[in-house]
This record gives C-alpha cells, structure tokens and sequence, in this order.
C-alpha cells in the first residue's frame, strides 16, 4: 500500500494529513514540538479555505468552537474616517463563511479531527526533518532529529510542511536568499472588551507604515466582551541593530505603546485596548523569497515552507489548506507518484510566487499606501481621494490573485468528489 510522510504537523500539514486520510492514502506525520500547545493569537481564514474545511468534515459547529465568522472588511483612515468597507463571508453572497479563529485552537482542532481518524501512531512528536534523499527504487527518504537521535523513515512520498525554517527547502534551494524582511515590526495580542462596529468587523486602521489590525476571535460573552485580536505594526527607518530572521517573545506593553498613542476616537482607544491586553508577543514582518520549483522528484514542499509571505492579505494559513486539497486533487488525477507532484507544482508555484510578491508590495492594503500618498492619510470624504470605482477595482484584483473571488468560487466545482479515493497501481 503506497504511503506519505509529513513532515511538519502545523496548519498545513495537518491539513495535507486529512486530506490524504479523506482520500484512501496512507500517511504519517512527523513534528518537532515534543508536545502540541494551543500557541498563537488570531488568524483569518478566507471563505476558499473553510469551504475545503467543510469538504473535510469539520463543519460550523466546530468552527464556531474556535472563531467566529466575519461580517466586514474595513479600511480606516488615519483620523477615523472609513477608506473602503464590505460585508465578508455569507453576508458577502459566498457560500461559505469567512472565520476568524484563534490559531492555536484551530490548530488543536485539526490535530484531534486526524488522530480520531488515523489513530494516534500517525502523528509523531519530537522528531524534526533535518533532510531528505531520493532513493534510486523510487521511494524517498526523510531524515529525523528525534528524542533517541538521528533516525529515518521511508515512504513513496514526502510533504514538507515545516514553516519558514524548513531544512528541506534548504537542501532542495541551497542558494535560496536569506529570509527577507523590510523592517516592519509587528506587536500582537489578544484583550477582552467588546466589539467594535458589526461586532465580527478587520479592521486596518492607520498607514502602511503605521498600523493597526483589529478583529474579534471568539462570539461574545456574557457581558458583551469578545476576545479581540490586534496586530500593532510599526515600520522602521533604520533597522541597524534589530533581529531579522524572526523571534515570537513575549513583550511588555510599555515597549510600544508609544508609537500608538494617537489612535484614539469616540468609538475606539487603542492605548487603553493594547495596555488591557492578556498577552503580547513581538515578531517582524517576514518572507521568502519565491523559488523556481516546490518539487525535487518524490518530495514537494507546501504551506511556509514553500511561499512564506507577509500576513497582509490574511490568506497564509487560507493558502496551506489549499495547497493541501490540490495535492489531494493530484494525487487522485496521478496517484501518489512523482507526476501527481509535478502537476501540483505547475498548478500552484507561479501563480502563489505572484501572490508573495503583491502581498509584499501590502497586499489589500495597499490602499492605506494609496491615501498616504494622496493625502496623507487624513481626509473628509474619501471619494476625493480615492475614487469609489477606482477602490473596488483594487480590492476584486485582489481577491482573484488570492483565489476567493466570490463569483469564481461559488461556481466553481468541489475540488475532492465526496468518497473520491486513489487507486492502487495494482487495482488500476
């Protein structure tokens, strides 16, 4: 029976676990932590990724035990004023919601859903991929930095699903540029209060160099208080002296709050929000650089570990869930052969490669640029600044790089058949 090795058991990966499981295949992962803790504060996942989730049988009632759905999309000004706005999600006209989640509850979710399905041994902790060779009988092997030393473990495939860091993409791209970092700092955090506008509204308040995103990661409770995740993001003129290849520390208030002082308006004080927060963490914006390739014969890389990018379109963890299903979509055109990777390769490496760049370049919010440039980003009327048509015109260009524009997906076919699975060379 063919078999798959993960390595990496985060978001993508576990997402790559269902989906093989969902389609008959084999697979065991393989992750560094020696133990899963519910790490992280908020993420978005678009309505794209959550129709796949649904596809997987992880369906609202779960969802809704880990997020809560979006209603708007706002851009704000520098002095309050709206810039653009939208109703997201099923308010939008899409079929599928659009969540808001705590990434390390979504993530435990995921971890659950494949052990009750797969069984406990098939996802394995404490050991990280230091590597990989292809073997000259058509299998590949996974190299394991593990609790009792090196080890290694052979399958017909490899996914490499290991994040920003990954050792395998570094064997498979030796030289790949350094990570990539433009000086953007980001402070993020989570505090209880009540929300703001619809009640489930992102929020991106400020510049593009001088910023806050808001948004709400859990229903409210019963005083009216959701858990409100924040994202303070400051860009530095010189970044002489500062870490560049990335930390997630833990940080005091004090240490930012300066640069947000003058964030306060009649339906928002954003020093008293980030002074009341539960917790804070400190970590720049960074990325890759694209590659060529995600593909060296029987190993294919996806999520981080393949296009790392800035998390301005809030489409990171959205596109490792989608790598996922058209891997499984592949691997059921191909089987689990080299084929199935090449073609997954060709489907996904140039058009994502294009995203990392846009995403750079401030992605949706490259609005905020836009009225910088314009104005400053202080107005009255945001039709004299930027015209109506001339900002929904961006905003749909977006959306179709990203793979969640609403008419496209709505129409667009299941990307797995439901009890879709891949047949064995044997039974072909």
């Amino acid at each position: 029976m063919s078999r798959v090795i993960i390595a990496g058991g985060g978001i993508g990966g576990l997402s790559a676990a269902l989906t093989l499981h969902q389609i008959g295949v084999d697979c065991t992962v393989y992750e560094a932590v020696p133990e899963l803790k519910p790490l992280g504060v908020g993420i978005n996942l678009q309505p794209n990724a959550v129709r796949e989730l649904f596809d997987l049988g992880i369906g609202a009632e779960q969802m809704d035990q880990v997020g809560i759905a979006a209603r708007e999309w706002a851009l704000v000004g520098l002095n309050g004023n709206d810039i653009y706005a939208e109703p997201r999600g099923l308010e939008a006209g899409y079929n599928w919601p659009q969540y808001a989640v705590h990434r390390g509850q979504f993530h435990m979710l995921l971890h659950s859903e494949f052990t009750a399905r797969a069984g406990d041994a098939a996802f394995v902790t404490g050991h990280k991929a230091t590597g990989y060779r292809n073997n000259a009988d058509g299998t590949v092997t996974v190299l394991l930095d593990g609790p009792d030393g090196l080890t290694e473990d052979t399958a017909d495939l490899l996914i490499v699903a290991e994040g920003i860091h990954s050792a395998c993409r570094a064997q498979m791209h030796p030289d790949q540029p350094p990570i990539h970092w433009g000086g953007a700092l980001m402070w993020r955090g989570v505090t209880r209060a009540k929300p703001i506008r619809t009640g489930s509204s992102f929020v991106g308040l400020g510049t593009h160099r001088h910023r806050m995103v808001i948004y709400p990661i859990s229903a409210p409770d019963e005083n009216g208080e959701s858990l409100i995740n924040w994202i303070a993001e400051w860009t530095l003129d010189d970044t002489t002296g500062w870490e560049k290849s990335g930390w997630f520390r833990p940080v005091e208030i004090d240490e930012f709050v300066q640069h947000f002082e003058g964030f306060t308006y009649d339906w928002l004080d954003v020093p008293d929000m980030l002074r009341n927060a539960e917790v804070a963490y400190e970590n720049p914006m960074i990325d890759r650089d694209p590659v060529s390739t995600w593909v060296d014969g029987r190993v294919a890389l996806m999520g981080d570990a393949a296009h790392a990018m800035y998390p301005t379109g809030s489409n990171g963890a959205s596109q490792a869930v989608i790598d996922a299903r058209t891997l499984g979509q592949c691997l059921l055109e191909h089987g689990v052969t080299p084929d199935a990777l090449a073609a997954y390769d060709a489907r996904l490496c140039g058009p994502v490669s294009e995203l990392i760049l846009r995403n750079r370049g401030a992605g949706p919010f490259g609005l905020l640029n836009m009225v910088d440039e314009r104005c400053g980003g202080a107005f009255d009327n945001i039709d004299d600044v930027i015209p109506a048509e001339e900002r929904a015109e961006f905003m749909a260009k977006y959306k179709a790089a990203a793979g969640f524009a609403i008419e496209a997906l709505n129409a667009a076919p299941d990307m797995i058949a439901a009890g879709a699975t891949v047949k064995e060379p044997a039974e072909a």
